[in-house]
């Protein structure tokens, strides 16, 4: 796409992104506890039954539900069964045994009885209270079954995934190998935190977030590090990413139309075939996509927010989709209604940085004044992206709107 092409829709130019990783990365096993935020590469099935044997609920007693025809009834207590120590013998008619929150009910019972219903006397027990049959037992399989698939393929292992996988009996679990993201950012002007400042330099930023909002996605970030205005300089960056085996490279910065702005052509000097530039959205315009070989190119603006937001719509479903999650390209957006007014938009897709304040309804979202697109403080207030499509009219509070939220990473 040169200049002087119409400039490409957002939907279109996700499209052609999400199109760059058509089959999951190769997969790897990792032991569980290294699995959190790793996503599965296979349908995982339980190796045991959950619970292995009829488990009681409560503290109490096990007991027939005959026995308790008529209540108070005293009976008589033969033993006891504790977690990890399950009573050996089997219950007959008038007999009770004290038993324990998980530990396994004996054959003969099938009821327990809770403590607080009950008053013990050496080996008897009173029961106060009957209950139905089957009463506090959690039943053999209650939570799965030996071979149940309960884990599925494209699924990011969270806390609750882990514990579920552990107690299904895997140590280990095959996932997806992390896709690697390495972070070019370009531009003279550009300084790291900390060092020495020139009268026309300023300090980078946006490697911090674009990284963090990468690594929360599940990615393995290369940081490159600055590199000057020339185009040896830029392409040495380039020929480190390729050697470093990235899957993704992302310069940040140089994408745009200025005398200084070589990324394009040093990226068209190691062969990159280029699939986008230029999108219509705002901020944004001058994201550009490509490939050289394996290695996707992701080209971001050099403005932060410019930068931060076309990380949000682009890089982090590409991150998924290179992962094998099946919803990678999942609409983001959720309703909302206006804090204030709108004017009408012209022909880009707006992100408007708004805050967001939850209500009975749905959640009122405020956008800020100023939009520019340099102003970070602005955007680190922002809880959400109010989504404008291209010549919505003007709208007024109260009206409906849809959002992305900005989670922090």
């Amino acid at each position: 796409m040169n200049a002087a092409s119409p400039l490409l829709p957002v939907a279109q130019a996700l499209v052609q992104v999400l199109a760059s990783a058509p089959e999951p990365l190769a997969t790897e096993t990792v032991p569980l506890a290294a699995a959190r935020g790793r996503t599965l590469a296979r349908d995982l099935a339980a190796l045991r039954t959950q619970p292995p044997f009829n488990a009681s609920a409560m503290d109490g007693y096990a007991l027939r539900a005959d026995d308790l025809a008529t209540v108070p009834r005293r009976l008589r207590v033969i033993g006891a069964s504790a977690a990890g120590h399950g009573f050996s013998g089997a219950l007959a008619a008038g007999e009770a045994v004290r038993i324990f929150t998980g530990a396994p009910v004996p054959p003969g019972a099938d009821t327990v009885i809770i403590q607080e219903n009950t008053t013990a006397d050496g080996d008897q027990v009173t029961i106060l209270e009957a209950e139905a049959r089957g009463r506090n037992i959690r039943l053999t399989g209650l939570d799965f079954n030996e071979g149940d698939a309960l884990l599925t393929r494209g699924l990011r292992l969270g806390p609750c995934e882990l514990a579920l996988a552990a107690a299904m009996n895997h140590a280990t679990v095959p996932v997806t190998r992390r896709p690697r993201i390495a972070l070019l950012a370009t531009g003279d002007e550009l300084v790291k935190p900390g060092d020495a400042l020139g009268p026309d330099q300023i300090v980078t930023s946006n490697t911090y977030a674009v990284g963090a909002y990468a690594e929360a996605a599940g990615a393995e970030v290369i940081d490159l590090g600055i590199t000057g205005d020339t185009f040896a300089a830029i392409e040495a960056g380039i020929r480190a990413a390729r050697a470093a085996e990235a899957d993704v490279l992302v310069t940040l910065g140089g994408a745009s139309v200025g005398d200084h702005d070589l990324v394009q052509t040093a990226l068209a000097n190691e062969g990159m075939e280029l699939g986008f530039w230029k999108i219509a959205m705002r901020p944004g315009k001058p994201l550009m996509h490509g490939r050289i070989g394996d290695m996707r190119i992701l080209g971001l603006p050099g403005n932060p927010v410019s930068a931060i937001v076309c990380g949000v719509l682009f890089l982090i479903p590409l991150i998924r989709a290179l992962a094998g999650d099946p919803l990678a390209g999942a609409d983001q957006t959720e309703s909302a209604v206006l804090g204030g007014d709108l004017p009408p938009n012209d022909s880009r897709q707006d992100y408007l940085r708004a805050t967001l304040v939850g209500t009975e309804g749905l959640p009122v979202a405020t956008p800020f004044g100023r939009q520019d697109s340099s102003m970070l403080r602005v955007l680190a207030r922002s809880h959400c992206l109010v989504v404008r499509p291209p010549h919505a009219p003007a709208a007024k509070a109260g009206d409906p709107c849809r959002i992305i939220r900005l989670a922090t990473p």
